[in-house]
C-alpha cells in the first residue's frame, strides 16, 4: 500500500508528504528583526502559544537555550510575577487561538512588553492596534506543518534582544537545513517500503497506540511525534521523558499482559546525559516480557540541532504514513473545527 503511488496521491489532499520533503526551506525564510528596536531589557520571557505553536518554544528550549529565565504559557492565564520586565512572546498560526488571546490581553494589563508572530487573525489586528513588533508567519495547510516557520521567527526575536546563547545561528541553520534536505531522501514515498525507514516503523505501529519516550534533549521531538500521531494518523498517543519515567510511569508497564496494544518509541540521542542512556538501556532490560518491545529511533546528525529537527522531520513522514495505513488523510482535522464551532 505505501509503495502505491496512486493511493498516497488520492488520500494525501493536502500533500503532507511534500510539505514534510521541503519543510527544511522553512528555516531559510527571512523575517524582519528591525521591529524589536524599541524593546527594553527584560528579566524574563514568557511564550504563550498551544499546541504546534508551543512546539517551537519547547524546541528553544533545548536549543539554543535561554540566558534567563523562561517559561511557556499553554492556559488562558499568565504567570503571576509577569511584569514590565516581561517579554512576553503571543504565538499562534492562525492568530484567533483563543487561550492565547486571553494571556496576551492580561499581559497587556500587567504592562509586559509583547511581540506577537501570527499567521493573521486577531492577533495581527491587535499588534497593530497596539503597536506591538510583529511577526507574520508564511501561511501553511495545518500549524503542524509550520512549526520551523515558527522556530526560526522566534529565534528571529531571541537574536534581536539578545537571548540568543548560540554564535553564528543563521550559519548553524543554514547547515541544519541542508543535512535535513539529504536525509529525507531515503523517506521518501518513491522509496520502496524495502529500503525505507520511515515506511517501515509505520508498518511496526499500524494498529497500536503510540507511546513515545525521549530524554530532556529530544523531549521536544517526542511532544510533536505525539501531536502528529493525533493529527496527521487520527491515531492516539502519549509522550514521557526520561529521567523521570523511572520514577512513576515504569512501574505502570510492570504487570497485566505484554500483549498491550501500544507501539513504543524510545527516541535517544548520544548527546544525552550518559545516565539518561543508561537509564533507557536498563528500563529496557527489566520491561523485557512486561511490555512491547520499544523501537529505538537513534538520532542522526553531529549537532543537537540537527538532530532535534532530524527526529522531528522523520515523525513527520513516519505518521503521515501511518495514516495512509488507517485509511485516513493526514491533512484535515475536522473534528477539531467542529468543537472550535461548538465552544464558540
Amino acid at each position: 500500500m505505501l509503495d502505491d503511488l496512486k493511493y498516497i496521491h488520492q488520500r494525501d489532499s493536502q500533500d503532507a508528504l511534500g510539505i514534510a520533503e521541503k519543510q527544511y526551506q522553512q528555516l531559510g525564510y527571512q523575517f524582519d528583526a528591525s521591529v524589536f528596536s524599541g524593546l527594553q531589557l527584560v528579566s524574563d520571557v514568557v511564550y504563550a502559544g498551544m499546541g504546534g505553536s508551543a512546539l517551537a518554544a519547547l524546541i528553544s528550549q533545548s536549543w539554543p537555550g535561554y540566558k534567563m529565565p523562561f517559561e511557556v504559557c499553554r492556559q488562558y492565564q499568565v504567570p503571576a510575577y509577569v511584569s514590565n520586565k516581561t517579554l512576553f512572546i503571543a504565538a499562534s498560526s492562525s492568530g484567533n487561538t483563543e487561550e492565547t488571546l486571553a494571556a496576551l490581553e492580561e499581559a497587556d494589563q500587567k504592562g509586559a512588553q509583547v511581540v506577537v508572530l501570527a499567521g493573521g487573525g486577531k492577533l495581527q489586528e491587535i499588534a497593530k492596534e497596539k503597536g506591538y513588533p510583529f511577526l507574520l508567519l508564511p501561511k501553511a495547510a495545518q500549524p503542524r506543518y509550520s512549526v520551523f516557520y515558527n522556530f526560526k521567527a522566534l529565534l528571529t526575536i531571541l537574536e534581536a534582544t539578545g537571548q540568543v546563547t548560540v554564535p553564528e545561528i543563521d550559519a548553524e541553520l543554514t547547515k541544519t537545513a541542508a543535512f535535513l534536505q539529504a536525509a529525507v531522501l531515503s523517506w521518501l514515498p518513491t522509496v520502496p517500503e524495502k529500503q525505507n525507514p520511515a515506511k517501515q516503523l509505520a508498518m511496526e505501529l499500524v494498529g497500536k497506540s503510540g507511546v513515545v519516550y525521549a530524554g530532556p534533549l529530544l523531549a521536544p521531538a517526542a511532544y510533536k511525534w505525539k501531536i502528529s500521531f493525533n493529527e496527521n494518523a487520527k491515531n492516539v498517543a502519549w509522550w514521557g521523558q526520561y529521567p523521570e519515567f523511572n520514577h512513576n510511569e515504569f512501574i505502570g508497564w510492570s504487570s497485566h499482559p505484554v500483549e498491550k496494544l501500544y507501539g513504543v518509541v524510545d527516541l535517544r540521542s548520544n548527546l544525552e546525559n550518559e545516565r539518561v542512556q543508561k537509564r533507557f538501556e536498563l528500563s529496557d532490560k527489566l520491561l523485557s516480557g512486561r511490555r512491547p518491545a520499544a523501537h529505538v529511533v537513534q538520532a542522526q546528525g553531529k549537532t543537537l540541532l540537527q538532530q532535534l529537527l532530524w527526529t522531528i522531520n522523520f515523525g513527520d513522514f513516519v505518521t503521515i504514513y501511518l495514516a495512509l495505513l488507517n485509511g485516513v488523510d493526514p491533512g484535515p482535522v475536522d473534528l477539531v473545527e467542529k468543537f472550535k464551532k461548538q465552544l464558540g
